[in-house]
């Protein structure tokens, strides 16, 4: 599982024109998953995103979490995390999910972080969509877990 998450102070996501999901201050999270992933990755990232202290304290550094701040997701499926650009010129995305699989990993993370508490909106699975940000610092980390065998890195 790969997920690049941004602090925002906004973000929204459209499908042909019409805004389907947008928050105020919080993280937006490109999620990429790959075929050997499970539920325990997706706990792992719910655990990880909702403690991960990045967001600013009164002496403005980063002590304070999502959970402090009351803070929002916007969760965005993307399995082009998954490209591998290291021959030809046309991305490989076999280290990908399938579709089927990623679809309930990702309806699974939405649930999960609903659970936690957190107020989330999502993107259209498999919908050509716009995401519109105002990155908050700029903060962008990337996040990375396999529980299954390791393998080869392969990123563009």
């Amino acid at each position: 599982m790969r997920a690049v998450l941004q602090r925002v102070s906004t973000g929204r996501v459209s499908v042909a024109g019409t805004v389907i999901g947008s928050i105020g201050v919080g993280y937006v999270i490109l999620l990429g998953i790959h075929h050997a992933d499970t539920t325990q990755e997706i706990d792992w990232l719910i655990q990880k995103v909702t403690t991960l202290r990045v967001f600013a304290d009164a002496d403005n550094r980063f002590n304070r979490s999502l959970q402090d701040v009351n803070g929002a997701v916007l969760l965005i499926s993307q399995f082009t995390l998954y490209a591998d650009c290291r021959r030809g010129r046309r991305p490989d995305f076999r280290e990908a999910a399938t579709p089927k699989q990623a679809q309930t990993l990702y309806d699974y993370a939405l649930s999960q972080f609903q659970a936690a508490g957190i107020h989330v909106e999502s993107g259209e699975f498999g919908a050509h969509m716009h995401v519109e940000l105002a990155n908050d610092g700029p903060v962008t980390l990337v996040l990375e877990k396999s529980f299954s065998e390791p393998r080869e890195e392969a990123p563009c």
